[in-house]
């Protein structure tokens, strides 16, 4: 069976943790609104995802070990208690960088935690035939969470300001906390030979092609993420949310209606079209001038991501050993906030220094490079066949 109880508690906790992290999709307004510039967005929205990566190994081994619950409650944890560190941080942003850089630091830790666990939970109870289909439909609840979170912060940004969003998304991750717990523990661990470590599971080809490429979409992530908001503003805007909410609706529509063609036709033959789509939603962005624009690369872009994000996790994790899963899974999701840092960290350099439609041509050239790479290794794996 594949949506059982325990499937459907832990998509409302995702949906709640998914909706206190989006709501930081919003946050380069509050480093713009203290002094910042486009280049302290990357860096500052960099370190988010530079703990992701640099953790992801201990996280992995710590999910294979311990197990996917305890470690998604330790994750919802950090998730719950961040948020509120943000509050004290006023006045000019040169006088909190550093605490504030550190409380992004120990926020992705947490992040990278909750992702992990709850995706190899997931793969645990999906069966092998649906398997792209369960983890897109699981991802849903993610998708509803980032059209959320940013609707949410908006309205509280103007109302009463960054101080009061805190609170609300440390609120959402308590949420998350509470609802997952009746759920049982998928996974007893058994110790394994060498085989199993991080990085040698990270040298097999299919993972480190799904790496290479996930690394490409993670680095339009990052635009999604930390560059839509003060873009918008800058073309003057007004409903900044707009993008997010039809970025998730296309990622939700793609995943209702094709859920199990996936699984049926193989993830190989649909990655292409979803770095297509993803790649063209962000070189469109260079247009945007109203907020019917704004939809529409929102669209495509979440078209992309409702594509890739199942289609790539289940090209990694199929027939895999259930031993193994969390490692590959925090591959994968590591190569994207690998993307996601470097993508910060790049990108906000180029829309400091040639501005932010560069940015976002960048971003774009990027995710269609991963298209090109991923062909290159299909036709490889064409000719070695």
């Amino acid at each position: 069976m594949l949506y059982t109880p325990a499937f459907f508690a832990m998509a409302v906790a995702n949906l709640a943790f998914q909706s206190s992290f989006s709501v930081f999709y919003l946050f380069p307004l509050f480093v713009t609104g203290h002094g910042g510039d486009q280049a302290d967005i990357g860096i500052i929205m960099g370190a988010f995802s530079l703990a992701s990566v640099l953790c992801r190994p201990w996280i992995s081994d710590m999910i294979d070990k311990i197990g996917r619950k305890r470690s998604y409650v330790f994750g919802l944890l950090i998730m719950t208690l961040l948020p509120l560190a943000y509050l004290p941080f006023s006045g000019r942003l040169y006088d909190f960088y550093l605490p504030l850089v550190l409380v992004r630091v120990v926020h992705g830790v947490g992040f990278a935690i909750c992702v992990t666990a709850a995706f190899t939970y997931i793969a645990d109870l999906l069966p092998r035939d649906r398997l792209s289909e369960g983890l897109g439909m699981f991802g849903i609840s993610g998708l509803i969470g980032v059209a959320l979170g940013p609707a949410i912060a908006e309205m509280i940004i103007d109302r009463v300001g960054f101080g009061h969003l805190f609170v609300v998304a440390s609120a959402m991750s308590l949420v998350g906390l509470i609802v997952q717990f009746p759920v049982k523990e998928t996974y007893a661990h058994v110790l394994r030979p060498a085989e199993s470590s991080f990085f040698l599971v990270l040298q097999k080809r299919r993972v480190l092609i799904v790496a290479v490429v996930a690394l490409l979409f993670g680095i339009g992530l990052a635009a999604v993420n930390g560059f839509v908001s003060p873009y918008a503003s800058e073309r003057r805007i007004t409903l900044i949310s707009l993008y997010y909410v039809s970025y998730s609706t296309a990622a939700i529509l793609i995943r209702i209606v094709g859920g199990r063609t996936t699984d049926r036709l193989g993830e190989d033959r649909i990655i292409p079209y979803g770095f297509l789509l993803m790649g063209t939603g962000l070189l469109a962005m260079v247009f945007i001038r109203t907020n019917i624009m704004l939809f529409v690369c929102g669209f495509l872009t979440g078209s992309g991501h409702g594509l890739l994000y199942p289609s790539l996790n289940a090209r990694a994790i199929r027939g895999e050993p259930q031993a193994v899963r969390g490692k590959i899974t925090g591959a994968y999701t590591g190569s994207i906030d690998g993307g996601s840092f470097i993508g910060s960290i790049i990108l906000g350099y180029i829309g400091e220094m040639i501005g932010l439609q560069a940015l976002f041509l960048a971003a774009g050239a990027a995710v269609i490079t991963g298209l090109i790479a991923f062909r290159i290794e299909m036709s490889r794996k064409a000719a070695v066949a």
